[in-house]
């Protein structure tokens, strides 16, 4: 009788406990914004986060990769570039995802097809179902929950929705993927991909006050390097997703040896902050908010080992 008493008392005691303190039957919710029509190792990092059982993923948006090499050359990649629409291949491949995991009751909306402002500057925003996708989530969020955004392209959408609605500030914070950071000499540079297919998005957010906003400079993201032949070896191509995976190898970067996995970087980063570091630095000189935080370093090693177990689960 004691122990059943005893099992009784325990129920109860859980029951109340999760109504005292809810967050604790709650998951973080994350969204996830993807260039993935750009390179390989986006599908590695939407995959990855789509398996961690910690986490709601509560939306997967495209983001565009529009870059001046697309008017002056034929190929982009595996690309023609004649023809292509950025925003559409990463949707593409998005929706893909989701159908093959069986996650299509995940929101996959379509984020914008170019920067916000114009060539020159400005902060004119780029409405998308993406954007209205976001302001929604994080306005229906209780008081003291947060939405996490990790963007591992063109911060585009993000931008866009806190200019559409700028009450969702307070109520979302931002991990992105991008820019330069030296931290001998504590110097920024904008000078890289995902910035410079919209400055006018980095320098938006750069410049608001009170924002939660995190950056994996490259410099950060690059030890983790993954060996194409082992990468075609740990994958079974009678798992549909790990033959996704692979064949995204073998049709974009066939002739490389190794990969700089750097969109999967943030996310194993985000996920696993016991295997990374995060600082507090100035922000660049000409942006108006004082501090920013970035990641530092992170343990490739172990965020190696864990997308590999994790993926066979």
């Amino acid at each position: 009788m004691k122990i059943k008493t005893g099992f009784i008392g325990s129920i109860i005691l859980a029951v109340l406990l999760f109504a005292a303190f809810p967050s604790l039957a709650q998951k973080q919710k994350v969204w996830l914004d993807s260039d993935t029509g750009n390179e390989m190792d986006d599908l590695y990092a939407i995959v990855r986060l789509l398996k961690e059982p910690s986490v709601e993923v509560v939306g997967l948006s495209s983001a565009h990769f529009n870059n001046p090499d697309l008017l002056v050359f034929e190929k982009w990649n595996a690309y023609e570039t004649k023809g292509l629409n950025t925003l559409e291949d990463s949707q593409r491949l998005n929706e893909l995802i989701l159908k093959t995991m069986g996650l299509t009751h995940i929101p996959h909306p379509k984020g914008a097809d170019r920067q916000i402002g114009r060539a020159w500057g400005g902060t004119e925003p780029r409405d998308s179902p993406a954007a209205r996708e976001i302001i929604k989530i994080a306005e229906a969020l209780p008081d003291g929950e947060k939405l996490d955004i990790l963007t591992l392209g063109a911060l585009t959408n993000i931008a866009s929705a806190i200019i559409l609605a700028p009450e969702i500030l307070p109520k979302i914070r931002v991990y992105a993927l991008g820019a330069r950071y030296n931290q001998q000499n504590r110097a920024w540079s904008k000078n890289e991909f995902n910035i410079r297919n919209d400055l006018n998005a980095f320098d938006y957010l750069l410049d608001l006050a009170d924002f939660d906003f995190t950056v994996m400079p490259l410099e950060t993201a690059l030890p983790l390097k993954y060996d194409r032949e082992e990468t075609y070896e740990r994958t079974d191509d009678n798992v549909p997703i790990e033959k996704i995976l692979a064949d995204r190898w073998r049709e974009q970067n066939p002739q490389d040896k190794t990969r700089v996995m750097w969109d999967l970087a943030l996310v194993q980063a985000y996920l696993l902050p016991q295997h990374s570091e995060i600082l507090s630095v100035n922000s660049p000189p000409e942006n108006k908010s004082f501090t920013v935080r970035i990641y530092s370093k992170i343990d490739k090693d172990a965020l190696m080992e864990d997308f590999w177990k994790v993926l066979k689960q």
